[in-house]
C-alpha cells in the first residue's frame, strides 16, 4: 500500500470525528465545514462531506436547522447533538491511545539506533 492509499484509509476513519469537533463549539453550515476540512487536506471535494452529514444525522450525532442566509438562500445548520459530543468524547480518548501506539512502532527501530 503506498503512502497516498494509506492515507486515505486513515482519512475515512478520521473525518466523521473531525466534523463533530469542528462543531463543537459553534454551530455551521455545511459548505463552511466542506471550506475548513479540504483546507485542511482531510477532503478532496464537498461530495464526501454532504453524504457524512446527512449520516451523522440521521444517527442523531448533529441536529440541523435551516436559517437565512445574508447572501442567497437560507442555509441548512449542523450542530453538535449529546450523542454527538459523547461520540467525539469516546473518540478522542480512542484516538489518544490509538496515535501513541503507532507513534511508538513507527519511531521504535529511531529510538533503538539511539
Amino acid at each position: 500500500m503506498g503512502a497516498e492509499a494509506a492515507v486515505t484509509q486513515l482519512r475515512r476513519g478520521a473525518v466523521e470525528h473531525c466534523v463533530l469537533a469542528l462543531l463543537e463549539d459553534e454551530e455551521r453550515y455545511g459548505y463552511d465545514l466542506v471550506h475548513e476540512l479540504t483546507a485542511a487536506g482531510l477532503v478532496a471535494s464537498e461530495g464526501t462531506v454532504y453524504p457524512l452529514l446527512s449520516r451523522l444525522r440521521k444517527d442523531d450525532l448533529v441536529a440541523t436547522v435551516w436559517r437565512d442566509s445574508p447572501a442567497g438562500p437560507p442555509r441548512r445548520y449542523y450542530a453538535l447533538t449529546r450523542p454527538g459530543q459523547r461520540a467525539l468524547d469516546d473518540f478522542r480518548v480512542a484516538w489518544t491511545g490509538f496515535a501513541a501506539a503507532v507513534e511508538t512502532i513507527l519511531h521504535r527501530k529511531h529510538q533503538e539506533d539511539r
